[in-house]
């Protein structure tokens, strides 16, 4: 099966693997810490294992715990992605399963705490563009079409995302609700990016 680049529109292999600054940022700091047995699959499984601990956390309303507990957990979705490109470790699977975790740690997070937070109509927004990226690759694949990496939209989203979250459990952790503008806002720009990833995928 065949895996394509979405930007490059190139065939994406191990061989021709493209990497982005941040990879090779990553590469020269954090990832020389990670051991050669540690895979980019591992990270992804380990994401989707935290998720469920992020939530109940996140309901017993223990930001001291949460707050890192959610950023360790957003920080295995930056790794496993370099990790790959930098130790040529790409895999179909891989490519399948990090989006899903993804909107596995955001989606409940959006459901559980920017509802309650902020607004539910807000997060129900949130919420349905995912559901239609999402709808999108089952749409491409029910047309025959190959699996295709994320765009840099996508990962700008993700990115403005997990900083939303953050600035909400802060804002919870230390009673300063004036931060709480800022996530939304985050949040705003955030869906923005991700109709513009959706727009360059293509239904």
């Amino acid at each position: 099966m065949q895996l394509y680049d979405a930007e490059s529109c190139c065939l994406m292999t191990n061989d021709n693997v493209k990497l982005y600054f941040h990879d090779r940022l990553l590469r020269a700091t954090l990832l020389r810490f990670i051991p050669k047995d540690v895979k980019p699959n591992h990270l992804t499984i380990l994401r989707v294992i935290l998720t469920p601990f992020v939530l109940y956390y996140m309901w017993m309303a223990d930001w001291s715990v949460v707050l890192p507990l959610f950023l360790f957990a957003a920080l295995t979705d930056l790794l496993d992605g370099s990790l790959a490109r930098t130790r040529k470790q790409i895999t179909l699977w891989g490519t399948i399963a990090d989006p899903i975790a993804d909107k596995l740690l955001i989606g409940s997070v959006v459901i559980l705490f920017v509802a309650r937070e902020i607004n539910i109509y807000f997060a129900g927004v949130i919420v349905f563009v995912e559901l239609l990226i999402v709808l999108n690759a089952v749409v491409r694949r029910a047309r025959g079409r190959s699996y295709i990496s994320s765009n840099w939209y996508g990962k700008v989203k993700m990115l403005l995302q997990v900083i939303g979250v953050t600035a909400l459990l802060i804002a919870r952790l230390s009673g300063l609700d004036l931060i709480i503008p800022f996530s939304v806002g985050t949040f705003s720009i955030a869906i923005v990016f991700a109709l513009m990833s959706l727009y360059t995928y293509g239904l």
